[in-house]
């Protein structure tokens, strides 16, 4: 079913993500992609460094080639032309539903499209708080396991952040190389109680 009868305002486009690349545990480049390409191309050990996408921790895969030595596409190659009403943001993907889901659908004003974005809208409003508890949670995980997997304290510190044992938490990754201590407590911030203070 895609019946969309909505008039969703145009989304604004997105603002250029920050990255930060490790070499290991040091933090050797924070910037835009442009930005960061440039430093892990100039230096030595830039092909073997870790980016992420500084707010989420989402590894990000880099392209250290210069300039134009990557494959060309042929002209045929471009993309087809996908279903939805990309201007607007609105991207069409599969959602598999049982045939009550779609019955309860079909009887909503503006159809099933529009109920859908109604639903979310509203799960998203209703458990931002938990949603940004656990992505700060999970993002600050990702990092540790990536880059602080062999460090003393890594289980106990995990446990900690899932557990949202704050001071436990900083006990454990204070004694982590400077750079990455910093980057996984910058990310488990929004996952801490807003009743939880800071360990002194």
């Amino acid at each position: 079913m895609s019946t969309d009868t909505s008039s969703d305002p145009p989304s604004e486009p997105p603002a250029p993500s920050v990255l930060i690349a490790f070499a290991g545990h040091r933090r050797i480049a924070t910037g835009t992609r442009d930005e960061v390409l440039a430093v892990l191309r100039a230096q030595a050990d830039g092909a073997t460094a870790v980016v992420f996408e500084q707010d989420s921790g989402t590894r990000v895969e880099l392209d250290l080639r210069p300039e134009g030595s990557g494959p060309e596409h042929a002209p045929d190659e471009a993309p087809a032309r996908g279903v939805g009403r990309p201007k607007l943001g609105v991207v069409a993907r599969e959602v598999t539903l049982l045939p009550r889901h779609w019955d309860w659908l079909s009887r909503q004003p503006g159809g099933a499209s529009v109920a859908l974005r109604r639903l979310i809208d509203e799960a998203r409003r209703n458990y931002a708080e938990r949603d940004s508890v656990r992505a700060a949670r999970e993002a600050a995980y990702r990092v540790m396991s990536l880059l602080g997997s062999e460090l003393p304290g890594f289980e106990e510190a995990s446990r900690s952040l899932f557990a949202g044992e704050r001071a436990r938490f900083d006990s454990y990754v204070s004694d982590w190389p400077a750079d990455l201590a910093q980057y996984v407590r910058q990310l488990a911030e929004p996952g801490w109680d807003a009743s939880t203070p800071p360990s002194a």
